[in-house]
């Protein structure tokens, strides 16, 4: 059962990745691909211990609530720890050619780390219900909530990269974008944690994920 839970965490990473990687015109070298999605499962790990550190200090100053703050500063080192993943691994290669190539890495950053969320969120089932059916429902639930929100999140801030970059560089784009990503991020948190029903994140993602469907549409024509 542990191969299977382990292999169905894994499915809705690998269909998102699909999604996007045949919408590339230009594919990217597979063994880049295949880095930026395993270093995104290793910064997942680091932000988890970052997450974990910060929690008491976050859980004090909301007088042992989850406060808003604490969800947008959980929220950015989710989102920081997924673009270093991207960043630090094809920033310098010569593979990074186009502007839709900075949404493609952060995308697939994203879903190296929402793999290892998925793994967590399997094994983290009670004993007695981990029953093929309840790991579905898991699953069905992270394939359309938070594992597409970590892609839209990360598209989001790989759409800013490739406007910084078509600007020279100006890094003030690329901040505009990890804000963006951190409010959808937290809003998105914030949704769940609030009214305890996925629907409405999923409408807030599912709305979002409209108009960066035509952000990436945009950035496919184009040079950097």
């Amino acid at each position: 059962m542990t191969f299977l839970t382990i292999l169905l965490a894994l499915l809705p990473g690998i269909v998102w990745l699909l999604f996007y990687l045949q919408e590339d015109r230009h594919p990217e070298p597979k063994r880049l691909l295949a880095l930026v999605f395993l270093l995104g499962m290793v910064w997942a790990v680091i932000a988890f211990v970052a997450e974990k550190l910060m929690n008491p200090i976050l859980l004090g100053i909301g007088g042992g609530r989850l406060t808003v703050f604490a969800l947008v500063v959980l929220a950015l080192v989710e989102e920081l720890a997924k673009f270093a993943a991207a960043y630090l691994t094809v920033y310098r290669s010569r593979a990074f050619d186009e502007p839709v190539d900075a949404m493609i890495y952060m995308v697939v950053a994203a879903l190296g780390f929402a793999t290892v969320e998925n793994i967590g969120a399997v094994h983290a089932t009670p004993e007695g219900l981990t029953l093929l059916g309840n790991i579905f429902e898991t699953i069905s639930f992270r394939f359309v909530g938070a594992t597409l929100l970590h892609v839209l999140a990360s598209a989001l801030v790989g759409f800013y990269w490739a406007k910084s970059i078509r600007g020279f560089g100006a890094r003030s784009i690329l901040l505009r974008g990890i804000v963006f990503a951190t409010i959808l991020h937290s809003f998105f948190n914030y949704l769940i944690l609030s009214y305890g029903n996925i629907a409405y994140a999923i409408i807030a993602v599912v709305i979002v994920g409209f108009f960066m469907l035509n952000d990436f549409e945009k950035l496919r024509t184009r040079n950097i």
